[in-house]
């Protein structure tokens, strides 16, 4: 995982080269995040996070007895607890831009009656901090919380076109990882597409992502380089071009409305022109 021009990946700092983590609490962590992926046992927990058995017990008793984890009724299996729903919610609750975003997204959703989501960047991914259900049956399967590659998302892509080229050329692999037959999959690809992005003022993700679906995004205006953005996803089956350039027009008003709002940094104005030619 690489910084960002100011030093830091979502929440860690990487100033610190003298850093040592204290081993216990790293394999706390390790563990925790181990469980976020499923279920698993305590031999698999071993082998995966090279802990040996005996530590790795007495860190899942702790944990279990705490409420983090639970476990089966052999002690055999363990799966994450209540208590890690409870923080999880709780950073989202205390998150100042869901607090801002509330009535907005809302408002996007109950116009175009689709998917909106709040999301961040966490290099190399984008996580979903806030969301609005379609009100239609066919929709987008997602989830607060969820991970998605930023490079395939126009979430993502509406944020990583925030950065200089030679930072996107630090932090992105040579060959990205396919999501679907349409993600872009070469760095250098990614690099010219993010040029467009930058000029449009949006980003659009064409089945990158998921099949089926099509998404727009802009970034929002509360820091520079920006790393939270919104969307609105669209099945295809229900989108034409009067929908399209209504969804766009909305996200670039919308986000102008809430730099005004809140006094954040203005788009420069050869950006955001909805009649601008997107990527399809």
């Amino acid at each position: 995982m690489s910084a960002l021009p100011d030093g830091t990946v979502g929440s860690v700092t990487t100033d610190d080269h003298e850093f040592m983590p204290v081993k216990s609490a790293d394999r706390t962590l390790d563990v925790l995040e181990a469980l976020a992926s499923g279920t698993a046992g305590l031999a698999e927990l071993s082998a995966r996070l090279k802990i040996p058995k005996s530590s790795l017990h007495s860190i899942l008793r702790t944990l279990t007895h705490r409420g983090w984890v639970d476990a089966d009724a052999t002690r055999t299996t363990y799966s994450l607890g209540m208590n890690a729903l409870l923080i999880g919610s709780s950073y989202v609750d205390q998150d100042p831009t869901v607090f801002r975003t509330t009535e907005v997204l809302d408002r996007i959703a109950a116009q175009t009656s689709e998917t909106v989501h709040l999301a961040r960047l966490e290099l190399p991914d984008v996580v979903y901090l806030a969301k609005r259900e379609s009100t239609h049956p066919l929709r987008m399967f997602s989830a607060i919380g969820r991970r998605l590659p930023a490079h395939a998302t126009a979430l993502g892509k509406a944020m990583l076109a925030e950065l200089p080229d030679d930072t996107i050329r630090r932090i992105m692999p040579e060959e990205l990882p396919a999501s679907t037959a349409y993600t872009i999959t070469s760095r250098e690809a990614l690099i010219d597409h993010l040029a467009q992005v930058r000029e449009q003022g949006y980003a659009v993700d064409a089945q990158e992502a998921g099949l089926g679906m099509r998404c727009f995004a802009v970034v929002l205006p509360f820091q520079s380089p920006g790393r939270d953005a919104i969307s609105c996803s669209v099945p295809l089956a229900r989108l034409d071009d009067e929908k399209e350039q209504s969804i766009i027009e909305l996200l670039l008003n919308t986000r102008e409305q809430l730099s005004h709002q809140f006094g954040g940094r203005r788009i420069s104005s050869h950006q955001g022109d909805p009649s601008a030619e997107h990527h399809r």
